[in-house]
């Protein structure tokens, strides 16, 4: 109950303008409260009528009356804030700012749940009832709720627009059909849209079909990433065993000659040493007998000197001093060169196994490749399957150009048709370029009539005013064009030409994979007979063009239906 009682404050001290709990209250003639800065800006709005109404009971006011605050309901308002009254939660059955109001709701609106295209109103479901009821609503068409119903009106004729100008390619109504655009290629809205809609379908399909081959592309190529990763890992792995093994042992050579080494140089150090002290010893006793002797030669004592001479003049052996043999110190020097030798060699083999490991990682295909391109197709049939639905598009057609059959045949006329001006459209060659952009798989045909035309695919940037090389389909490096000639075929790149031979036919089949930079015209009666065939890449994507080159009325080109 306690509940209740919240909610039904919260609905009764809110303000109906911006929903929100009252703030400065005031009270208008009739009853009814606002928030002062609401009814303010609302009244503000319909100074020009010099007439106020209450935005709830739509009861009017003159002159505009003097808002004074309710002090009382202030008070009140306050007091249930301090109680839990906070601002009013948006009803989900009236409309909000980003809501369709429905047209018929008087004072607080509820939310549109559909929109008439006939009446051009938006309905709640209690306004909505007469067009289920009613027998003439019944008709009508009801769509979801939309804010642009006035977009579907003439603004010329103030009629709904339920006729389509495929000449112009804009939507119209009947009045428009016998009027501006009388002679026109028309069709009702119904129709444009099934023909669309069966484009929709294929373009749906064609998109379904390419998600698929992606994402078979991308788990194959999940999975040679992950080929790749652990093919990497393995190899990473091997090569720091391989190479651990390779110090480990290098560092067992270096230790056994560096114990080597020293082995040897304590042994020859030892010998050396105890040579020193023998013949330190010697030259210690023979200094004592030198100075005996010396003393013994300056004595005054024959006597004396004969006794003693004998024995002070009798020398010991020497020690080894005759084998004693200085040498350059060669012993350790050769072991450098032996240890820079092997150094030299390993070098020479690290170097010579590092060439051919590098070389065998350049051989080994570690990076994504692209994948191999699909086999053209060689029958007709199987071109087919990669069918375009294409149509020219008017706003580039030149003026002396007449489209029909659904803009699919261009014919060349002496009278300028009444296109309006436009920045896609060809001002001096007479050339008109497709309305859909073409990637991926594509093949088309064209059937010819007179002197001859040139078929094309060109980049949407290529020039529509200036000289023939700007403009020309095949007089630039922005398209490739066929010239298709009564009794020959020549194709041009920009500006070179190339003689085409091939049997004549006056219907032209054109392939292109864009992806695989490859475009390619073919002869088409009961065979397929390639003319000419251009590798190249694609950085735009194409559209296909007609360039009808002869001033002879009547020269035709027509995109051939599918079949």
């Amino acid at each position: 109950m306690a509940q209740r009682e919240v909610q039904l404050d919260r609905e009764t001290f809110s303000c109906s303008i911006c929903l929100d709990p009252l703030k400065d209250p005031v009270t208008v003639p009739c009853g009814h409260s606002y928030c002062m800065s609401c009814i303010k800006t609302h009244w503000d709005t319909e100074d020009d009528k010099r007439v106020y109404s209450c935005p709830q009971c739509r009861k009017s006011f003159t002159p505009r009356p003097v808002l004074e605050k309710n002090t009382m309901l202030a008070a009140l308002v306050e007091e249930l804030k301090k109680t839990g009254l906070q601002a009013a939660p948006a009803d989900p059955c009236y409309a909000g700012p980003e809501d369709v109001a429905c047209d018929f709701c008087t004072g607080r609106k509820l939310k549109a749940c559909k929109s008439c295209l006939q009446c051009l109103a938006s309905y709640c479901d209690k306004h909505l009832q007469p067009h289920y009821e009613v027998t003439s609503f019944k008709k009508h068409a009801l769509v979801e709720p939309s804010k642009t119903l006035q977009e579907k009106v003439c603004s010329r004729h103030d009629e709904v627009m339920k006729m389509f100008c495929r000449t112009d390619q804009q939507s119209i109504c009947y009045l428009c059909s016998v009027d501006q655009h009388k002679g026109h290629d028309t069709v009702s809205a119904a129709a444009e849209r099934t023909e669309r809609q069966r484009e929709l379908e294929g373009s749906r399909a064609n998109i379904q079909q390419r998600i698929q081959d992606r994402e078979k592309d991308v788990e194959l190529l999940q999975q040679e990433l992950e080929a790749i990763n652990g093919s990497a890992d393995k190899a990473v792995e091997h090569s720091e065993k391989m190479f651990t093994e390779l110090i480990r042992l290098m560092e067992k050579r270096r230790s056994d000659v560096k114990q080597q080494l020293r082995s040897q140089q304590q042994t020859e150090v030892s010998g050396v040493k105890e040579l020193q002290e023998k013949l330190e010893q010697e030259i210690t006793e023979l200094k004592r007998k030198d100075a005996e002797l010396h003393k013994l030669s300056h004595t005054q004592d024959h006597v004396h000197f004969l006794h003693h001479y004998p024995s002070l003049s009798a020398l010991s052996p020497s020690t080894h001093s005759s084998s004693i043999k200085t040498r350059p110190l060669t012993y350790f020097e050769d072991v450098t060169k032996a240890v820079s030798q092997v150094r030299e060699k390993l070098q020479d083999v690290l170097t010579e196994g590092w060439t051919n490991i590098s070389h065998t990682l350049t051989e080994v295909d570690i990076l994504l490749s692209q994948p191999e391109p699909e086999p053209e197709p060689k029958t007709r049939a199987e071109f087919l399957k990669y069918s375009c639905d294409i149509t020219l598009d008017p706003n580039t057609a030149n003026s002396h150009l007449l489209l029909s059959e659904g803009n699919r045949k261009a014919t060349l006329t002496t009278e300028e048709q009444p296109y309006p001006s436009h920045l896609k459209r060809f001002i001096q060659w007479w050339q008109v370029l497709s309305r859909e952009s073409l990637t991926g798989r594509c093949y088309w045909e064209v059937e010819w009539r007179g002197p001859g035309v040139r078929l094309a695919v060109a980049y949407n940037n290529i020039c529509r005013e200036g000289s023939r090389e700007k403009c020309g389909f095949g007089q630039n490096d922005i398209s490739w064009a066929l010239d298709c000639l009564n009794n020959s075929f020549t194709f041009w790149h920009n500006n070179v030409s190339t003689p085409v031979s091939g049997p004549q036919s006056s219907r032209v089949g054109v392939y292109l994979d864009h992806g695989a930079g490859i475009l390619s015209f073919y002869s088409v009666s009961e065979t397929m007979t390639l003319l000419h065939r251009v590798q190249t890449t694609f950085t735009q994507p194409l559209y296909a063009g007609l360039w009808l080159r002869y001033s002879s009325a009547g020269v035709t080109a027509e995109l051939c239906k599918p079949k």
